[in-house]
């Protein structure tokens, strides 16, 4: 009697494409590492509060538009980055859990066109959410521009022919991106204009998030150098490179007395300086070298995003209170 081989089974076929499929499908989700979009999310409140504290009214089109628009142009960073940093990836031989890209396309889990068509797939949406808000939601160049620079200066942080990692401009483009465009656009799309406030609000911010870059570029630093991606760590060296850091870690607390004079609520820089234990934990392990040590570079990052994201979220919680109060 003959039999018939499993590879020859139709049924069986189907199900080994299934699994492929799922496992393709998982693999380019984790590529999107989704669980970054939750800073974004804050971020945007945190331009939105700043708007109702300043007496805009809640305008729930412009909330839920605006969060598409800058979680797509998160989501089109993420797998953008992957697609043109995979050289760096690939030569880095001590990825952590903040840096050295997700790793997928390094181990073949997905083509890499694939994550090139999802880039451009949420860059589309970032741009649709953009025509929206400018052309109906809250008309104007104002908020065209806002989404636009950010759009497009995500986009160009890694791909050709800008490639601003490569130049010594990532960290200061990503700084200005993400803590400083993503809230200022909340509050415009509320508040139908850009004030001295959310310049205010984000300063210390901006401090935080160019010292979180740095944190999470010394594991990269070999991979990038063989890359020719000119990080600021690359180019400086880890010694400037962590003096940077220190610096920018106290600036953002030093700024506060300042920013409150031009207007920052007091009760936002509290909050900020609140956090000020943990930032001094930082300062020593810099001083200790957790910079140098491979072993201690996973949470010499994870606890400097908690500073940047602790930070936020206390002042996002602040101007809650201030309106609540009022």
């Amino acid at each position: 009697m003959q039999t018939r081989s499993l590879s020859s089974d139709p049924a069986y076929d189907d199900r080994a494409r299934s699994r492929s499929l799922a496992a393709t499908a998982l693999a380019l989700i984790r590529l999107g590492r989704l669980h970054f979009l939750a800073g974004g999310v804050l971020l945007h409140l945190l331009g939105v509060a700043m708007a109702l504290y300043a007496g805009a009214p809640l305008n729930v089109a412009a909330l839920l538009w605006g969060q598409i628009a800058i979680t797509a142009t998160q989501v089109m960073t993420h797998y953008a980055n992957d697609y043109f940093d995979l050289d760096a990836d690939r030569a880095n031989r001590t990825p952590t859990n903040w840096s050295g890209g997700s790793r997928v396309l390094v181990e073949r889990a997905v083509p890499p066109h694939l994550a090139l068509r999802v880039a451009l797939g949420a860059a589309s949406v970032a741009l649709v959410a953009n025509l929206v808000l400018s052309l109906v939601v809250q008309p104007g160049l104002t908020t065209f521009a806002l989404l636009g620079l950010a759009q497009l200066a995500a986009w160009f942080y890694s791909a050709p022919p800008l490639r601003l990692h490569s130049r010594g401009l990532g960290e200061a483009t990503t700084m200005i991106v993400v803590t400083l465009l993503t809230p200022l656009t909340g509050y415009a799309l509320h508040a139908g204009r850009v004030d001295l406030l959310p310049l205010l609000v984000s300063a210390p911010l901006c401090c935080l998030q160019f010292a979180m870059l740095l944190a999470i570029e010394f594991p990269d630093a070999e991979g990038d150098r063989l890359a020719g991606k000119q990080t600021l760590v690359v180019m400086f060296g880890g010694a400037t490179a962590i003096r940077l850091y220190v610096g920018f870690v106290c600036a953002a607390f030093l700024i506060l007395p300042a920013l409150v004079a031009l207007g920052l609520p007091a009760a936002n820089a509290l909050a900020v300086a609140l956090l000020l234990p943990l930032a001094i934990g930082l300062l020593w392990h810099a001083r200790r070298g957790d910079w140098r040590r491979p072993e201690r570079w996973n949470g010499f990052a994870f606890h400097t995003i908690v500073l940047l994201m602790a930070s936020a979220a206390a002042q996002f919680g602040a101007l809650l209170l201030l309106i609540g109060t009022r």
